[in-house]
């Protein structure tokens, strides 16, 4: 694959963002192994800036998400920092109800900084490998589409450090696989699992025997749908989120609005007279 930094994305301190290799397809890699990419609080702010330039950057169409090195996708929230944060003591508040006030804005910050990931207009593929925990889930949930190695550590490791996961998992993961007893035996016991057991469940899409294969089916993907009409993918990622959350009827009286301005676009057309054609459309930029 190619490995070529994107235009935009160097200032970053603790990712990498480059070019997967096919057109409009980019890849964040998180940038901290010697750590096992565990996370601390300008990490988690760093990720939330990137997601959300991606999201209207018109030089990407898809993302496919990993963490650098052989050890780890992640190993959660570095304890070390968190042990040592100031925002988690008892900080300057004069009494409980102002501490509080604080500490909801710092977990906000938090929660928004993973949301970015679905929040972002482009699809997100995440690569799961090796040691993969806390926040690991909380990532991958958020992202679209999830992938893993089969030597793969998964963990809702919270309760083991004294609190209840507030970044995502516990709203996301009961959605994300149709079994909510697994999901609450996950999440209250903090046992890990592997890869045929979130296969089985539903948690990923595909399990591959090593992290280049994971990456190689990553990218490959990425560059399918990244061939697609951008207007189209993105609406389509659009309406199923928000089909997840919301009625039936809600979902489509909202698909009549989103279509009634999306099929203004000339991209229907254009892919409509390249399937006559036999030829491969090709789509203006967002």
């Amino acid at each position: 694959m190619a490995q070529q930094q994107l235009k935009g994305y160097t200032s970053y301190k603790h990712f990498n963002v480059i070019s997967a290799g096919p057109d409009f397809v980019a890849h964040v890699e998180i940038n901290r192994p010697a750590k096992l990419n565990a996370f601390f609080e300008a990490m988690w702010l760093e990720l939330g800036a990137i997601f959300r330039q991606l999201s209207s950057d018109p030089e990407v169409r898809a993302v496919v998400l990993s963490g650098a090195g052989d050890r780890g996708f992640t190993a959660g929230l570095d304890i070390h920092a968190a042990s040592s944060n100031n925002q988690l003591q008892s900080g300057d508040a004069p009494d409980v109800g102002r501490k509080a006030a604080q500490l909801r804005r710092y977990i906000t910050e938090f929660q928004d900084s993973i949301s970015a990931i679905e929040l972002c207009e482009t699809p997100v593929i995440v690569v799961l490998h090796a040691i993969s925990l806390g926040l690991a889930i909380d990532i991958a949930c958020a992202a679209d589409i999830r992938l893993c190695t089969r030597d793969v550590r998964l963990a809702v490791k919270e309760v083991d450090i004294g609190l209840a996961a507030d970044i995502g998992t516990l709203s996301r993961l009961p959605k994300a696989v149709g079994n909510f007893s697994w999901v609450k035996e996950v999440c209250l016991s903090a046992r890990e699992f592997g890869a045929a057991e979130a296969e089985q469940v539903g948690f990923v899409s595909h399990v591959l025997d090593s992290k280049v294969a994971a990456m190689d089916q990553a990218v490959k993907l990425a560059g399918l749908i990244a061939g697609k009409s951008p207007i189209a993918v993105q609406g389509t990622k659009e309406l199923l989120n928000h089909a997840r959350d919301h009625s039936v009827a809600e979902s489509l009286r909202y698909t009549t609005v989103w279509n009634s301005a999306a099929l203004q676009s000339r991209d229907m057309m254009d892919a409509l007279s390249a399937s006559v054609q036999k030829k491969k459309p090709v789509f203006s930029k967002l």
